[in-house]
């Protein structure tokens, strides 16, 4: 009898956490948009050969104005294989990615961007934290608005 009791509270227990899984995704932020991505290769080497770029410890940022001026600004990172694994690449460049979304009004809309992390910056905001992190980007963007 206490078997089957236990089989009728294994539906429940799965259920509720399925609802706590979609309290979660409805509380997640907007990702940046598709429109704002750097993906295509051509993209990424006329930010590097034809834009300007500044560098800090931990990140560099290049940056290209394209012909057209209406738009909104693209992004793209590059995380070097000698940053990390996969696992740390992939982390680093999300929590630069929501950090670059908030910023997006605080960028000129007609530039293309690429930030490229240098070694020690995962440990180093794994270290000090996210706080930490948002200060290096606004430093490095400080520099290129300079």
């Amino acid at each position: 009898m206490a078997s089957a009791a236990a089989c009728r509270l294994a539906p429940a227990a799965s259920s509720s956490s399925a609802a706590g899984r979609e309290g979660a995704s409805a509380s997640r932020r907007e990702p940046v948009q598709r429109r704002n991505r750097l993906s295509r290769s051509r993209d990424f080497d006329a930010v590097y050969g034809r834009g300007r770029s500044v560098s800090t410890r931990f990140l560099t940022l290049y940056w290209f104005e394209r012909e057209e001026a209406l738009g909104e600004p693209r992004l793209g990172f590059a995380v070097p294989k000698s940053v990390g694994n996969a696992v740390v690449r992939n982390r680093i460049k999300r929590q630069l990615r929501e950090i670059m979304r908030r910023r997006l009004g605080d960028v000129a809309a007609a530039n293309d961007y690429v930030l490229i992390v240098r070694s020690g910056l995962p440990e180093a905001a794994e270290t000090n934290g996210h706080e930490w992190l948002e200060q290096r980007v606004d430093e490095v963007l400080g520099k290129a608005a300079a």
